[in-house]
């Protein structure tokens, strides 16, 4: 596999990431701290945690007082920004369908947010993550929802289909499918909102912001797991691995 394109640098430069901010408190910060809290609430109290495509490394920051963290990407360059941003962490250019370097049940925690729609072998991937999780430890899984309403309203212009590298986009019930033959056992299936406005042309966007993201800015906020699947952009799970 080639590392190095199209994750390399300017990927953060693209539509999926041309309007996000980095900065404290904006949807991408809030978007990560979200994560950080659900792992804080359905993991193994303490451990080892592995995020798969870590990016920036800005999620496993959140998770240093607890986890001794561990990140895999393709992106060389996110990995160097990611091992500045987290000091403490370890970090290791690998791709998802291959987490050969991590023995077996070696970790409590793998969160893998928005990573297995670009993969060509996405089920390969989970199998790893599954394999890699210890008995009792937990998977975070996040990628876009195919059964969003929003799907059908906005056709080609909807936010799952921004991002030339979406390459597995699948319903849901081919995700939970996938989980369920790899002894995972879903503990929450919910999802995060409508964030991505605006939804209807003619009411201007800041309004459709608040109207339509109170939901999920209510949640990520209050790190809460109750938003049903038909009613956000992405589907969210949380699984166990059986013992």
């Amino acid at each position: 596999m080639n590392h190095n394109h199209p994750f390399d640098e300017s990927y953060f430069k693209t539509e999926a990431y041309a309007r996000v901010s980095f900065e404290k408190y904006s949807q991408y910060w809030w978007s990560n701290r979200f994560y950080a809290l659900l792992a804080r609430h359905h993991a193994p109290r303490q451990g080892r945690a592995l995020e798969v495509g870590c990016g920036l490394g800005h999620l496993l920051g959140w998770l240093t007082d607890r986890y001794q963290v561990y990140g895999t990407d393709i992106n060389a360059w996110a990995l160097q920004q990611a091992q500045r941003n987290v000091p403490q962490g370890s970090f290791a250019l690998a791709s998802a369908e291959d987490l050969g370097a991590f023995p077996a049940g070696s970790f409590q925690i793998v969160i893998a947010k928005h990573v297995v729609e670009h993969l060509h072998q996405p089920r390969q991937a989970l199998s790893e993550m599954s394999r890699v999780l210890a008995p009792g430890g937990v998977l975070l899984l996040a990628t876009p929802n195919l059964d969003s309403p929003m799907r059908a309203w906005k056709k080609e212009g909807w936010v799952g289909y921004k991002d030339p590298t979406h390459i597995s986009l699948k319903p849901p019930a081919e995700w939970l499918g996938y989980l369920a033959e790899l002894g995972l056992k879903p503990r929450r299936v919910f999802s995060d909102g409508f964030w991505d406005a605006p939804y209807i042309p003619v009411i201007p966007t800041r309004l459709q912001k608040l109207f339509f993201g109170a939901p999920g800015g209510l949640q990520a906020i209050l790190g809460w797991s109750i938003i049903p699947l038909w009613l956000g952009e992405s589907l969210i799970v949380i699984a166990a691995k059986i013992a």
